[in-house]
Order: structure tokens, then sequence, then C-alpha cells
């Protein structure tokens, strides 16, 4: 199910909050966690009753792990852990699966390509959310053989894992950040606050993705399938395009999974924080996706020793860090090449620190932003010549008129409303273009984002006509259901 959706909106939503808070208004908070599961599992299971299979299996297997190494002794002083076998099994089943779903394809079609071999390939459909759910229940079986989870029952394990906000594309949670709050008995009632602020941010989510992410996917769509043809105008415009989609993409859904969690007075963290205003490449990974950041640097980066075991293990310790990155996104060489770029880029920064550093914060940003536009090319490309030829198109300097399909992309029913039919459009026809291109860059750089917003928030007259408005004009402009870019990976 998607939050941009008729019946999520009307249906799903209003029966899951009234359900849960009316079971514990009545005392009944166990059964409120359990209509609270079936209702996350609803919501996965919605486009394919199949994948309940998958994520109810996946919670099982990882609930025994748990068990098991709960029922273990923990560590003594200078001996080792025992229950580092039963973690690194779970974490090796875990990948397993992961691998199954998402990599079996694209391991067969490099091995026949390799080999010469001639293995059918599988075909299997990718569970939603598999990277998010799977990444999560590896760090709760961690942090179990670490000896820091508590005592959980299945119930509350099964609600951590599915909790529908944040299940299909993250924030990717930690046990302690989320089961005490579905335990919390001070947050069984409804509170009107919350809920003020959570439909706030969720209009302000619903209105990056349905009015500005989903016009620039548009152009984005039809460059990237004919990138040959596009010239440097053109090509130009659809990397931007691209860049500015995916950033109100995500954003959008971050801000419309922490709305939802606090409509039900659970706080989940930050996962985006103005990327696009970094003047780094490290500061723009401590923006974007900030808890697949911190998953990487709390499992990975720092268990290979971090930077405590000199430069160079400092700098391939970086490298994995961000070759796996890449492989989470998904399972195409494109995803390796931008991880691997963005993994080189953030060596350099590292290794000349004081140059970067003694850089103009203005030029920092250029060249930083610049080269994140330009790496997400190849994220977005169907394969790595074609991102290389979408570069060759913007460096031949080849420039053009815009070609008609981007114009078209941009003249929304909004602004034809308001200036279709005016001198201005049948003299200046690219203005629909200007104008989107000109209030995104603007969103980006010069107004406060949500949580800065949600910071300063408090109920009021003048804030709920604003939610009331912004939810009106993205709901009746729902023309199509798009998912959401993260929901592939």
């Amino acid at each position: 199910m998607l939050f941009n959706s008729y019946i999520f909106i009307f249906l799903f939503l209003p029966i899951c909050i009234v359900g849960y808070f009316l079971l514990n208004r009545f005392g009944k908070e166990r059964l409120g966690l359990a209509f609270l599961l079936a209702m996350s599992l609803w919501f996965y299971g919605y486009f394919n009753p199949s994948y309940l299979l998958i994520i109810v299996a996946s919670v099982c297997i990882n609930y025994l792990f748990y068990l098991w190494m709960q029922g273990m002794p923990g560590p003594k002083d200078g001996e080792k852990n025992p229950r580092k076998p039963v973690m690194i099994l779970a974490v090796a089943a875990n990948l397993s699966i992961i691998f199954y779903f998402k990599y079996m394809d694209f391991f067969m079609e490099n091995v026949n390509a390799i080999a010469g071999t001639d293995w059918p390939l599988k075909h299997i459909l990718l569970p939603l959310g598999i990277s998010f759910f799977t990444f999560q229940q590896i760090s709760f079986v961690v942090d179990t053989y670490r000896g820091q989870v508590p005592d959980y029952d299945y119930l509350t394990y099964a609600c951590y894992v599915t909790f529908f906000p944040q299940l299909i594309a993250g924030p990717i949670v930690t046990h302690d950040e989320l089961i005490p709050q579905l335990l919390d008995k001070s947050k069984k009632s409804l509170n009107w606050d919350n809920m003020a602020r959570g439909l706030y941010m969720f209009a302000m989510g619903l209105g990056k993705k349905v009015l500005i992410a989903d016009v620039f996917g548009q152009a984005a769509n039809w460059g990237f399938d004919r990138v040959d043809l596009l010239q440097a105008t053109n090509a130009i415009l659809v990397a931007i395009a691209y860049t500015f989609q995916l950033y109100f993409d995500f954003s959008g859904y971050c801000d419309m999974a922490i709305g939802i969690g606090q409509m039900l007075n659970i706080d989940l963290p930050i996962n985006f924080n103005s990327p696009y205003k970094a003047c780094t490449i490290a500061d723009f990974w401590k923006r974007w996706h900030m808890t697949l950041t911190r998953f990487f640097t709390r499992y990975v980066y720092i268990p290979l020793g971090g930077n405590r075991k000199g430069n160079v293990r400092t700098y391939v310790n970086i490298f994995i860090v961000f070759l796996l990155s890449g492989l989470w996104h998904g399972a195409a060489w494109t995803f390796v090449f931008w991880s691997i770029l963005h993994g080189i880029f953030q060596m350099i920064t590292r290794g000349k620190k004081e140059f970067f550093e003694e850089l103009h914060p203005a030029l920092g940003w250029i060249i930083t932003q610049t080269f994140v536009c330009l790496a997400w090319v190849f994220f977005r490309a169907n394969t790595i010549a074609d991102g290389i030829e979408f570069i060759k198109q913007i460096l031949y300097v080849d420039f053009t008129p815009i070609d008609v399909n981007i114009l078209y992309a941009f003249q929304t029913p909004i602004l034809k409303f308001f200036l279709d039919g005016t001198a201005i459009t049948h003299s200046l026809p690219f203005i629909y273009v200007g104008i989107y291109y000109f209030l995104a860059l603007f969103i980006v750089l010069g107004a406060k984002n949500t949580h800065e917003r949600m910071a300063e928030f408090s109920p009021s007259i003048k804030g709920t006509i604003f939610t009331g408005l912004l939810l009106g004009l993205s709901i009746i402009s729902l023309s199509g259901i798009s998912t959401f870019l993260y929901f592939n990976f």
C-alpha cells in the first residue's frame, strides 16, 4: 500500500488510528499492539499477499535466534562471547534471504557472462522493503549478541519489525528507539497536539511527492529513456530533474513516515536533513539517508576497525562501506559504479582534508553538489554505458532549445490555471520549467526543512488551514499512483 493513495488516506489510516487508540482507551493494550501488527501486515501485503509469507518467516526466524542467544550466558572478562557463532549464523541467514530475493538473478547473470554458462534466471519478484526490514533485524540480532537487548515477547518484536510507517522505506530503526515507545503507557492515548503535528508533516511530505517529485520524474523518465538524443541543454535539465525528483521523493516519504508516527505518538528518527545544503561529501552523507549511514557506521565500519588502524585501513574500510551501500540500493552495476564514485570522492576529500576545509563554502558547495548530481546519473541510468553517454551529451556543450516533452512535463494543472493563455506563456514557453526549477532550488536551499519547521510548530488556525489546503491540493492532484523511488531498494 502506498501513502499517496486514496485507500491509504481515506480508509487505512483512519481505521488504524481510531482502532488503535480506541482499544487502548478501554485498557486493551496487548490487543492494541496485535491490532497494530495486523494493520501493518495488511499494509505490507496489500499489493501481493505472498509477501506476507516472507516477512512473517523472517520475523519468526530472527526471533528464534534472539531467544537462542538470550538463553546463553554473556561473555566473561577476557573470554570470547559464546553467542558469537549464533550471531554469525543469524546474520548469514538474513543475508542469504536478501541475496536470494534481491541478488540471485544478478549473480547468475554475471556468472553466465564470465564463465559462459547458461543458467536460467529465476526472475524472482523483489519483496517490498526487504532491504529495510532485513537490516533492521540484523541490527537487532547483533545488539542481542552484544548483550544490549532486554527481554521482549514475540508480539512486541513483531510490531517493532513491521511498524508500517517505516516498514517499506525506512528509517531503519533500532530496538531501543521504537520498542520502549510501543510499550509506553503514556503514549497510548490520543494526543491532539501530536495529531496536528503529524498531519502537518504528512501534508508536507505528500505535497513534496505529488506536487514536485512526480513532476520532475516525468522529465527524468523521458530523458533517461533516450540518452543518445538529449544534447547538452536537455541532458543538464534531465540530470537536475532527477536530482530534484530523488530529493523530494525521499524527503516526502520521510516526512510522511515521521508524520504518521507522530499521529500514533511515536517519534521516528530523522532520516533526511537538507543534504543538498552540504558543502562536503562527508556532510552530505551525514544528511542523506541518515539511518542507513548510521547502520553501516555502527555495524560495518566500526567493527572493521573504523579509523583506528591507520590511513590505509581507514580508506579500505570507507571503500567497503560505500561498495556495500551501492549493492544495498540494487542489484546492478550502475549502483556499484555510483558507490565507487562516492567512495573515491570521500577518500580524496579525506586525504586532502585541509585543502577542502580552506575552500570558500560556496565553492565547496558547488564542487560537492555538482559531483552528487553527476553521480546520480549513473544511479538512475539503465546501464553504465548509458550513464557515460549521458555525461558525454553534457560535455559536448551542444546547446539546443528545450525539448517539447520537457516543456510539457512542467505544464501542471496548477500552473496552467494561473498562467495558461497569458502573453508570458506565448512569448516564453519555457516559463513553466523555469518556475519549477527555481521553486525547487529555493525550497532546497532557502527554505526551512520540515524538521526545522516542526521544532517551532504549535497547533493554530493558520496551520490547520495550511495543512488542509495542502492535503486537498495534493489529493486532487493524484492523477495516478506512483511508487516512491526507495521502494525499489
